[in-house]
């Protein structure tokens, strides 16, 4: 009876330690760094089970031991994360409980696209189309298929969407980004006209809009952008043309190559402001909100010409023979 006693304690003692081994190698295995040596990108997808999604990290060689967090959901179902759809990235010394965490935090992989101010509409289109992991469903709409069913049918997109840097996930779509583009340029224009100075020469905040691409594109020293609009605006009061280069660039479309000639500054396009009255007839390009503010509160003086240094800034003058003197000087070099 005694040996009999012993050798069921015997076989107690064994069991337990047999357990209690199994039990820290089980831990172990779910705290073992994961077997990556550099950042990987692991996606969850929609509809994806846990079971599925140890099986997938297995496969990929992330976790070398799936059987211990299936085991997991047996044993410890509190300790296993509700997993969420997205993008996500694993890097080396994560444990494989980290990764279930990651996994569960939501803090998925975001990716940027950058529209500088300044930049034409199409450009904008362009850098979507190129971005990394955005979902193209715009790709193939012409501007004003795109307009409609941004809701905006009949309106020209130049310049009302707002320049910016846009961040995102995996799958998000550039018609996401479009909208929060258009909705940031839409309350900033009509917080700013609301704001705006009463004594401007145009009446409405789509020519505020307009005035403000003008600005945006003759810009190169932010600090002038003020002054620049206070020289357009007083250019409008008076009846004179604006005389602004950019519109004729903008004009031109793809036939500018770089250069200016003075048959191109007689040449009839709706945008050449040597040739017509007052405003074109949209925005030249995406103005930021400086160019905006800059806009509906221009700079008093009474400068009426500007001409470029070459190095970014501008000389500005009040007279037509002070302007002639400057462009001799910066422009003809004489």
């Amino acid at each position: 009876m005694r040996i009999a006693l012993k050798a069921l304690v015997v076989l107690l003692v064994l069991g337990l330690t047999a357990a209690f081994a199994g039990y820290r190698y089980w831990q172990l295995q779910l705290t073992a760094p994961i077997a990556v040596d550099e950042p990987v990108l692991y996606e969850v997808p929609q509809g994806a089970g846990f079971h599925s999604v140890i099986d997938q990290l297995e496969q990929q060689g992330v976790l070398t031991s799936g059987w211990a967090f299936k085991l997991l959901t047996r044993i410890e179902p509190d300790r296993v994360p509700a997993l969420k759809v997205g993008e996500y990235r694993l890097e080396p010394g994560m444990s494989g409980l980290d990764v279930l965490d990651r996994l569960a935090s939501a803090d998925v992989v975001t990716y940027s696209v950058t529209i500088p101010e300044g930049w034409t509409f199409e450009q904008m289109r362009k850098a979507l189309d190129s971005a990394e992991k955005l979902s193209h469903r715009t790709a193939e709409l012409s501007n004003d298929e795109l307009m409609t069913l941004l809701g905006r049918d009949g309106d020209n997109p130049e310049g009302r969407f707002f320049p910016d840097t846009y961040t995102y996930h995996k799958g998000v779509s550039d018609e996401a980004i479009l909208r929060q583009a258009l909705t940031r340029m839409d309350r900033l224009l009509a917080d700013l006209w609301q704001k705006r100075d009463k004594d401007l020469p145009y009446d409405t905040p789509y020519e505020a809009l307009i005035m403000a691409s003008l600005v945006e594109r003759e810009t190169g020293a932010p600090q002038e952008r003020g002054e620049i609009a206070g020289v357009f605006k007083r250019r409008l009061e008076r009846g004179m043309r604006l005389q602004t280069d950019p519109t004729v660039i903008y004009g031109m479309g793809d036939r500018y190559q770089g250069n200016i000639t003075r048959s191109d500054l007689r040449e009839e396009t709706p945008y050449n402001t040597y040739v017509i009255d007052g405003l074109p007839p949209t925005p030249i390009a995406l103005p930021g909100q400086a160019a905006l503010e800059a806009a509906v509160h221009p700079a008093e003086g009474d400068t009426l010409y500007f001409v470029s240094r070459g190095d970014g800034t501008h000389h500005f003058s009040r007279t037509l023979r002070e302007h002639n003197n400057a462009v001799n000087k910066y422009i003809l070099n004489r």
